[in-house]
């Protein structure tokens, strides 16, 4: 299995300059090592993750509609309570732990209970077709919905051959958006904003922060 490439990463990120008038992405580590995002920052340990806007919502294409949480409302949650289940899965599925903590992050912040207006449960944010495609029984459940949301996108990478902002967009807006659209990143703000979080909080992870 081909791992994602960070070089084609951000050979492709170069067509999605940000706009100025988009708002920072904040985060910071307290005394726990818990890492904290927010782009509210009411902390003077925040320092901004440069570069990439974090306006709009995680856009699903089959709901037309954009979820209601963002990272501001969500608050900083911890994951380490959840970085077990995150090296297994990412073992796995030869998938880069980072990327999957910053999937997290942007989906649901880490809170397990989170939920999206049309149904997208977890940790992951799976919705329920996703859910089945991928052998989840209970997508409730931390360790299953982390395999799962793991597994797809292992799938998606091996359909994009290792891209990882094709993966991420059809993540986001699914396959069939990347399909439509030329087989690029669809035109949809939302789905443009969050492969760059994704890819933000991607590469403040490795870099430690």
């Amino acid at each position: 299995m081909r791992l994602l490439s960070c070089l084609a990463t951000c050979t492709l990120l170069g067509s999605f300059a940000p706009r100025a008038s988009a708002s920072d992405l904040y985060s910071y580590v307290d005394e726990d090592g818990v890492l904290h995002f927010s782009n509210a920052p009411s902390d003077r340990r925040y320092h901004r993750v440069k570069g990439h806007p974090t306006t709009g919502g995680v856009y699903r294409a089959d709901s037309g509609e954009a979820h209601a949480r963002t990272l501001a409302q969500t608050g900083g949650s911890s994951y380490e309570q959840f970085r077990e289940h995150v090296k297994a899965a990412a073992l796995k599925y030869a998938l880069p732990e980072e990327l999957l903590l910053a999937v997290m992050a942007v989906e649901s912040n880490f809170d397990p209970r989170a939920v999206s207006v049309k149904g997208a449960v977890g940790l992951m944010q799976l919705m329920p077709g996703t859910a089945q495609d991928m052998y989840v029984a209970d997508a409730w459940a931390p360790e299953q919905n982390i395999e799962g949301g793991a597994r797809y996108l292992r799938v998606l990478a091996n359909q994009y051959g290792g891209d990882l902002v094709k993966t991420l967009a059809a993540y986001n807006a699914g396959p069939d958006a990347v399909k439509k659209a030329g087989d690029a990143v669809p035109d949809i703000p939302e789905t443009r904003e969050y492969v760059r979080k994704v890819v933000a909080l991607y590469q403040a992870f490795k870099a430690g922060r």
